[in-house]
């Protein structure tokens, strides 16, 4: 990804395909997500033994689907509808957390979403995708410590939300670059802005 993608324009203004396709990845990222928790117990629990908040490690697929949903609709509002989507369709098939998932899907969109918001949703380059993913993980961290971790000290706290943040905006928008290039190379992504931007790299 350039670090120099912007928005062709103030894309404010909701398209019916981008809310299908928003729905589109609500819905796949759900399952991802379903999926993910019936596995991610055993490398976590593993690893949070020698030093509890590690199991932060492997949150941060949690939080993907915000960041790919704005990677690709570049709209306020994409990260949170798409991240809060994943989470309804995960918890409605079956969690082990049931609608507290809900809760872990606002705050982590809105996390993502204000990563982006700060650069007035026109620039899509490391810069916002770092610090929305940082804010998402560190948003699920605070919640966190609160419904989970209420026997913590603010040593580990504050070490599972620095984790937790720095995972997500790593490994998290990493996936969410490669999975978006993936599909515009495809020409899945093609009525969207990095659709757009395949088509004029392959044009020069």
């Amino acid at each position: 990804m350039s670090s120099t993608i912007t928005a062709s324009g103030p894309l404010t203004r909701w398209r019916t395909i981008d809310l299908l396709t928003c729905a589109f990845l609500g819905v796949a990222f759900g399952v991802a997500y379903w999926a993910w928790g019936l596995v991610y117990a055993v490398p976590s629990e593993a690893v949070s033994a020698a030093f509890p908040p590690l199991g932060a490690l492997f949150n941060w697929p949690w939080l993907v689907a915000g960041i790919v949903g704005m990677l690709i609709i570049r709209r306020p509002g994409a990260a949170v509808f798409t991240e809060l989507l994943a989470a309804v369709v995960s918890a409605l098939i079956g969690t082990q957390w049931g609608l507290t998932t809900l809760v872990s899907g606002l705050v982590q969109g809105l996390g993502v979403e204000l990563g982006f918001a700060v650069f007035a949703y026109a620039v899509y380059s490391w810069a916002p995708l770092l610090l929305g993913g940082f804010l998402g993980g560190a948003f699920e961290a605070v919640y966190e410590w609160y419904s989970y971790w209420t026997d913590w000290g603010w040593g580990y706290k504050i070490s599972y939300l620095l984790l937790l943040g720095a995972s997500v905006a790593v490994l998290g928008s990493l996936l969410a670059v490669g999975l978006t290039r993936l599909l515009a190379a495809a020409g899945a992504l093609n009525p969207f802005p990095p659709g757009q931007e395949v088509r004029e790299q392959r044009a020069v």
